[in-house]
């Protein structure tokens, strides 16, 4: 029997779908994180213009791999996963990311789930940072980016109190996209990928860059940095091809290749 992938990789049309399939639970350490980037420009490279990230078991993702703390606290080893590059790997990916998740939700999971561009979440599904369960804090992003998106009140009560809360909840806080019926989950997740495949791709990758230079440098960084990063959108045919539809038949019935 062959062995399954540790990320299952299909394409329909201009969507690649990346579903972790890392048994038991898509627990994250140094082998998931490195499929996750070897999954994302496998789809770049296959021509797809957007990404559905699921997952294939349970749960989206139940944390990290514990072995990696225990080992740091009785052997005085070394994390084994460079939480910083993953991060910057993954939220510099240029094509847009659509996180759909179901089940459990938590700890690494979440962090994964907050750097990509779009998240739907199943309404079962329970979502949070629980670090502080294990006398830890969130080690991959998720205070800042909670912070920098709920505000500190909300980032403070998630970390301090470990707890799982339900996407209704995080939706209000502006830390999920979209809630849906569980039944519902995979194929909206799909549809809005498809339609951001579909769209003007050369100036989501500008939007993505603009928004990333944005949050991390601040809104007079943005400002100063915007005329570059739009030069490559002067240059796009979607441009062209959006201006003459516009001009022949109204907004709405430009078809973009994507270039």
């Amino acid at each position: 029997m062959a062995q399954q992938e540790i990320i299952e990789h299909t394409k329909q049309g201009r969507v690649s779908v990346l579903s972790m399939n890392y048994r038991p639970h898509n627990l994250l350490g140094p082998t998931l994180l490195k499929e996750l980037i070897a999954a994302l420009k496998k789809a770049n490279d296959s021509g797809s213009t957007a990404i559905v990230l699921r997952s294939s078991l349970r749960h989206f993702s139940a944390g990290a791999e514990i072995e990696m703390f225990e080992a740091v606290v009785n052997d005085g080893a070394e994390l084994p996963c460079d939480f910083v590059q993953f991060l910057h790997e993954f939220e510099t990916f240029p094509l847009p990311i659509v996180a759909s998740i179901h089940g459990v939700c938590v700890g690494g999971g979440f962090e994964v789930a907050l750097a990509c561009d779009y998240i739907v979440a199943a309404a079962s599904s329970k979502i949070g940072s629980v670090e502080a369960t294990l006398g830890l804090h969130p080690l991959m992003g998720a205070i800042q980016r909670t912070t920098q998106r709920a505000g500190i009140l909300r980032a403070k009560e998630m970390a301090l109190l470990g707890r799982r809360y339900d996407p209704v909840t995080l939706e209000r806080w502006g830390l999920i996209n979209l809630v849906v019926p569980d039944a519902d989950l995979d194929q909206t997740a799909f549809t809005i990928a498809e339609e951001l495949a579909h769209g003007p791709t050369v100036a989501h990758i500008a939007t993505k860059k603009l928004a990333h230079v944005a949050v991390n440098q601040g809104v007079d960084a943005a400002d100063k940095a915007m005329t570059d990063i739009q030069k490559s959108i002067w240059a796009s045919q979607d441009l062209k091809t959006g201006l003459i539809a516009y001009r022949q038949t109204g907004v709405g019935a430009a078809k973009f290749e994507g270039c």
